[in-house]
């Protein structure tokens, strides 16, 4: 066929379905209005053929069936939608990160229950159960620590040993009056003579190491979920409301009722929209990466969850060590300080006060890895999670709103059913500077979003510190835990008078405190030198004058 008669045919050829520009008569708006009704929309102001769309401000000024009614309303309903989308994107993420959380939370708390419950069980007889109440206050302790109250593991441990040293003196020699002296001397022998052996030393970096990784976990996850909860409430600027009006339902005004948005331009619309939230991206992934180093510490024999069940086996045994010692002990004390002492130094005790045999308490091979299990599933979950921020324009873009990879010749592109020319922007607001489809300021970021990725950041550094074994600071986030207290005597049962505290061991911290010397001198000097300068510089402004 020669060239110009096929041009000519070209040119003589009705136009296509909702694209009556150039025609000399008006198509029907039948299907607009089945669609326009179908969205619970009156049809009263619903023109019955297109018109002259000089009126619309959003969609393409072409022949429309919609009126400027029509294309408000659409717009406030494809907001909605698009919101309401990001919302369920979110709720399905912050449900499973809730979920893990919860099962995580729940179950950690069960194994310390299970942990106290088997320890004061094994305290069966009398002279057993007047310790009962100071191993009652260490795992109230071991309980605030973990749920985010500001207790100090390392002072808590050393307050339990001195307090069950202080127990054992006390029921070894009922009729001894205490005093201040006399437990004085009483603590430098306990230095040498060590009545639990090595447990206290064995024990305190173990416990400290367990309940640092377990709470920066519990809380990891709990931080995730207020996150992901804050930003989705981050609602849609007008910008994008504009390109949503745009991508969703200005084909249907054209009368393209049945035409999809292609997709790549869903996509710049998108990422153009949720520019903010892919900022979130790097954060959240090293929030990720530190949590999944974190899980690694519950695997095998030597994790989490076997220590904390064969924590009522170590007590115990240093509870049995000291009694079998008590004797050689009492003996040593009173050598060393009975010119301390006060009045009767009483005889023995009766025989009953003395335990044979080794104490019954849960066995930590019977622990079934249920612990284990759920990290190591939440961690394949937090792998799959790990690039949600920036994977949301796609997931949003999926088959159902778009018109899909294969046709990309038969979409609607903003302006006609034709294929999409522009690139696809990259993920961030720095790189929606070009983006076609949504006008943003890349100066002006959201606020909302912004402090979410500082409080990532502040989140995984803890994280790290725990991995380092060093202890985290953490808000209190449990409902029946207020304040660090003690915890360490109940009642009557709390003796009276000086106490007598194990010093500690000569073993490096696991964690650093400042030393609050240091810095309230250095607070004064500071102080001192700013007075100076304030004083200089009035000095200045009166010679000035």
């Amino acid at each position: 066929m020669d060239l110009s008669v096929a041009l000519l045919l070209w040119a003589l050829a009705p136009p296509a379905l909702g694209e009556s520009a150039g025609s000399g008569r008006a198509r029907s708006c039948a299907d607009v209005r089945h669609f326009y009704g179908s969205k619970g929309f009156s049809l009263s102001a619903v023109p019955h053929a297109e018109l002259s769309g000089e009126h619309l401000r959003i969609c393409p000024q072409g022949y429309t069936c919609c009126t400027s009614e029509m294309e408000e309303q659409l717009s406030n309903m494809s907001r909605k939608e698009v919101e309401r989308l990001m919302k369920e994107a979110g709720r399905s993420l912050q449900t499973s990160l809730q979920s893990h959380y919860r099962g995580f939370n729940g179950y950690f708390l069960e194994l310390l229950n299970r942990s106290e419950s088997s320890l004061l069980w094994s305290l069966q007889s009398v002279s057993e159960q007047i310790y009962a109440p100071v191993f009652q206050g260490l795992y109230t302790e071991l309980r605030g620590y973990y749920r985010g109250s500001g207790v100090n593991l390392e002072e808590a441990l050393n307050e339990f040993w001195a307090q069950l040293l202080e127990r054992l003196l006390r029921a070894s020699d009922p009729p001894l009056n205490m005093g201040e002296d006399f437990l004085e001397c009483a603590n430098k022998q306990a230095e040498v003579l060590q009545p639990f052996g090595d447990a206290p030393r064995e024990l305190k970096p173990k416990v400290i190491r367990t309940f640092v990784v377990a709470r920066s976990l519990s809380q990891g996850l709990f931080v995730s979920v207020e996150v992901v909860r804050k930003v989705s409430q981050v609602q849609l600027s007008p910008e994008c409301t504009l390109a949503i009006m745009r991508l969703t339902y200005c084909p249907q005004c054209r009368g393209l009722v049945d035409t999809k948005p292609c997709t790549s331009y869903c996509r710049n619309v998108m990422k153009g929209c949720l520019a903010n939230q892919a900022d979130l991206d790097a954060e959240w992934g090293n929030l990720v990466d530190a949590m999944l180093q974190v899980a690694e510490s519950f695997k095998g024999a030597s994790g989490v969850e076997q220590f904390v069940i064969s924590l009522a086996t170590r007590l115990s045994d240093a509870l049995l060590r000291m009694q079998k010692n008590t004797e050689a002990f009492r003996n040593e004390v009173r050598q060393a300080c009975e010119s301390q002492g006060e009045a009767n130094m009483g005889s023995p005790p009766p025989e009953e006060m003395t335990t044979q045999g080794k104490m019954h308490v849960e066995d930590p091979a019977t622990a079934g890895g249920r612990l284990e299990k759920l990290v190591m599933d939440m961690s394949r979950k937090l792998k799959d999670m790990r690039q949600y921020w920036v994977q949301l324009p796609n997931a949003l873009c999926n088959d159902k709103m778009t018109a899909g990879p294969n046709n990309e010749e038969n979409c609607w592109n903003g302006m006609a059913r034709a294929r999409y020319l522009p690139q696809v922007m990259r993920d961030g607001l720095a790189n929606q500077i070009n983006n076609p489809e949504v006008e943003i300021d890349i100066t002006k970021p959201d606020m909302t979003v912004r402090q979410q990725i500082m409080q990532l950041k502040i989140v995984t550094n803890r994280l790290k510190n725990a991995l380092d074994g060093n202890d985290v600071d953490f808000l209190d986030t449990s409902d029946d835990i207020s304040g660090s207290g003690s915890g360490m005597c109940y009642g009557d049962l709390c003796p009276k008078g000086p106490r007598i505290t194990i010093p500690r061991s000569n073993q490096p911290n696991l964690y650093v405190y400042p030393a609050e010397k240091k810095v309230a001198q250095g607070g004064g000097n500071r102080t001192n030198f700013c007075s100076l300068l304030l004083a200089l510089s009035l000095t200045t402004m009166l010679l000035q004058r």
